[in-house]
């Protein structure tokens, strides 16, 4: 699947057993790439950059769980490509990288001629990050189509997520395209901000306390993937 501009385009891959997204953002004036969580058979992504001569120069990770940096070695191995990720994930993380770049929410990375922006959205973990290109987000685990990632796995904190989701609720343009780091979407594998405020049950709660008790100890209980949109009625009343 690809997503295309004049001067951008970006390619995905559902691989591995968790129906992971790895995403290629190729820049077209200078042929070069940042790939998003590599991981799992991830040389199917390398091949195919490969194909068509573009140089991966960056490697851009979202967190640091291991269905989303499995095939971070091999790809080191096959690029000499810088390692992005936010500083307060490489503290949780604790790995050893060699000289990562680490970042800032609201930070830019330059690729050759597009600029990505860097947001922090901590929640999922707390370095969490999502990556902006013009007017689409790769959101990583931070959000899904219809979802929203688990804060109960280590680092995971559900009223950081409460407070991240408000925030870009208030900041994203109803145009923005969503690209998740999972399939978990009952049609298209991407959706615009507009459908995500109308029907993800994650973005109805005004309180954090709502949020909270939906996220730990309703929603498993509730829904199951494929996610089918939820109305705020039915999100409120499933907390009652």
């Amino acid at each position: 699947m690809s997503q295309s501009h004049n001067n951008v385009s970006i390619y995905s891959m559902e691989l591995g057993p968790m129906e992971n997204f790895i995403y290629l953002i190729h820049d077209h004036a200078s042929n070069t790439a940042a790939i998003v969580d590599p991981a799992w058979e991830v040389n199917e992504m390398l091949d195919f950059a490969d194909a068509r001569d573009i140089k991966i120069t960056d490697v851009l990770l979202t967190h640091s769980h291991h269905d989303h940096i499995n095939g971070l070695q091999q790809t080191l191995e096959h690029s000499d490509a810088r390692v992005h990720l936010l500083k307060p994930e490489a503290r949780f993380w604790g790995a050893n990288l060699s000289k990562p770049v680490l970042h800032h929410g609201a930070d830019q990375i330059k690729l050759g001629e597009s600029l990505i922006d860097v947001l922090h959205t901590p929640g999922h973990t707390p370095g969490s990050a999502c990556y902006k290109v013009g007017n689409d987000l790769i959101a990583g685990d931070t959000l899904f189509v219809f979802g929203c990632g688990r804060c109960d796995l280590a680092g995971g904190d559900p009223e950081e997520m409460f407070q991240t989701l408000k925030k870009l609720k208030t900041e994203l343009p109803a145009s923005t395209i969503i690209h998740p780091g999972h399939n978990y979407a009952p049609q298209s594998p991407t959706s615009s901000w507009q459908s995500q405020c109308q029907g993800n049950p994650f973005l109805h709660f005004d309180e954090a306390e709502d949020f909270v008790k939906y996220r730990m100890h309703v929603h498993d209980k509730i829904r199951d993937t494929p996610y089918h949109a939820v109305s705020k009625e039915d999100a409120c009343n499933a907390i009652k």
